[in-house]
């Protein structure tokens, strides 16, 4: 796990990664929003785990957005970033992501972290790590295994304390 003293250094080490960090906390903070309202404010948000997803075209122009919605459809597969991830495809009306950034509240699973690499996301981005299913560096780390294709660079820990007192507080 990348603690605070990490990125401080990070920041010290690469002149742009303070502007990469603010620019990650501004999206974490859309995903947390999404997280806590739905990705679809006309929509009733069902007692699901509060994960927000935002997807960023490659000029950083918010292209989809999803949250949890496996109560909501009975669907195992409805996480946010699936969701996310579907819904920008069909904006754009292709499958590879080239390009563009998935900002998450939560570390990916492994379905979502297979997801992610088969749509060619570019970079990934998330808040709170999952020690119990996480896929990006926790349990597993899926987003930067050698042996796959494709792999996007990922940036875990981003406003952590936020995204999971969100989840802390849903789990009470």
């Amino acid at each position: 796990m990348r603690s605070e003293a990490a990125a401080v250094a990070e920041d010290v080490a690469d002149p742009d990664a303070v502007g990469r960090r603010q620019r990650h906390e501004l999206w974490m903070r859309r995903a947390l929003e999404v997280a806590v309202t739905g990705a679809d404010p006309t929509v009733t948000v069902v007692d699901d785990i509060p994960v927000g997803a935002v997807l960023l075209g490659p000029d950083g122009t918010e292209l989809a957005t999803g949250r949890n919605e496996r109560e909501l459809t009975g669907d195992p597969t409805a996480h946010a970033e699936v969701l996310a991830l579907r819904r920008a495809a069909g904006r754009l009306g292709r499958w590879r992501l080239d390009g563009c950034t998935l900002v998450v509240t939560l570390e990916p699973c492994t379905m979502c972290a297979g997801a992610l690499v088969l749509a060619r996301v570019s970079t990934v981005v998330f808040g709170a790590w999952e020690p119990k299913t996480g896929a990006a560096g926790s349990l597993w780390d899926v987003l930067r295994d050698r042996r796959l294709n494709h792999r996007p660079e990922v940036y875990g820990g981003v406003l952590a304390t936020e995204t999971a007192a969100v989840l802390r507080t849903f789990f009470r």
